[in-house]
């Protein structure tokens, strides 16, 4: 949504360019009710223009009404139809090489969801920063950020092989079929923040694996301005409690802890989760506990709460 229409080019010429014409079935663009006037007329020539050197290439969907990130991707998702997806932000650049060995590995196993190794680029000068390998984790807020890598990988003694991740940042390649077996992202949640870290909860607990690929490398412009609501943290809070209602069993009550959330009476609406419930019994799935222990042992519990929350002095008598 309002990216600059310079930007969209770059990512989509070099996901043409670097990757083999006989890997790449099709390129969709969402639109999420973007403001940006040189996003309607201006970018449906540009469109033209690709498809005419690469005959039916590209496509774009536009939405009548904001959405929010979790939607769009579930809306490219659903007109996708090659037998593997790969989800990118519009802000990418994607290296020579990414594709190749996220298709490979997916042909190993369907049920992996595979994440490329992420670089920066600066979106003041385009200069490309490498960033080193890490896994994604996140904290009891539910937000991801980098963690470091674990010992198995490294007893491995071998550079290329795939890292197992608690979760994924957001950009990733499935297949088709399995993504939407396990029904992609939760369309329950909002905007964005949380849907990454539920897709991971949902795909290890339920029989699947994330992983990193080292050999598989994107640049991510960092975008100065964020063009959805200025206070995103209502989103952020209200998503991060319906991912712990739905898949964190006994250990729900560290989100609330972690965003001083009252337990009860919480005043958050997190909508209706019960078909979600419904798809985990389904799936056969493992409990969070199963997951902290074999999956994400460095998310560690918060022990001896004596109590949290606000204090309000009801009375106060001062004497001078």
């Amino acid at each position: 949504m309002n990216e600059a229409l310079s930007i969209i080019q770059r990512a989509i010429t070099s996901v043409i360019n670097r990757t083999p014409s006989q890997l790449l079935k099709e390129i969709i663009l969402v639109d999420d009710f973007s403001s940006n006037g040189e996003l309607k007329a201006h970018l449906d020539e540009k469109i033209k223009l690709y498809n005419r050197k690469y005959p039916g290439l590209l496509k774009i969907i536009r939405h009548t009404k904001r959405e929010g990130l979790v939607q769009a991707c579930n809306t490219g998702r659903k007109v996708s139809t090659a037998d593997v997806i790969a989800m990118l932000d519009a802000h990418v650049e994607v290296n020579i090489g990414w594709a190749e060995p996220i298709l490979a590995w997916i042909q190993e196993d369907h049920t992996v969801i595979v994440s490329p190794v992420f670089d920066d680029i600066h979106f003041d000068t385009f200069e490309l920063e490498k960033y080193a390998l890490a896994v994604d984790g996140f904290n009891w807020e539910l937000w991801c950020h980098y963690a470091p890598l674990p010992k198995a990988w490294f007893d491995l003694h071998d550079a290329i092989a795939p890292v197992k991740s608690p979760s994924i940042m957001g950009i990733l390649a499935a297949n088709r079929i399995f993504l939407e077996e396990i029904r992609s992202l939760d369309g329950g949640m909002l905007v964005y923040g949380g849907e990454n870290v539920e897709l991971g909860l949902r795909v290890w607990q339920c029989g699947g694996r994330i992983e990193i690929l080292p050999c598989s490398r994107i640049a991510h412009l960092g975008r100065h301005h964020k063009p959805y609501a200025l206070d995103q943290s209502v989103a952020l809070k209200r998503n991060a409690v319906r991912v712990a209602e739905i898949w964190m069993d006994e250990y729900k009550h560290m989100v609330y802890l972690a965003w001083n959330i009252p337990l009860q009476k919480s005043g958050i609406d997190f909508g209706d989760i019960s078909s979600r419930m419904a798809l985990r019994k389904k799936l056969k799935w493992k409990t969070f506990d199963w997951y902290l222990k074999n999956v994400y042992p460095n998310l560690k519990p918060i022990h001896n709460i004596v109590g949290y929350g606000s204090v309000c002095i009801m009375k106060l008598h001062l004497r001078f």
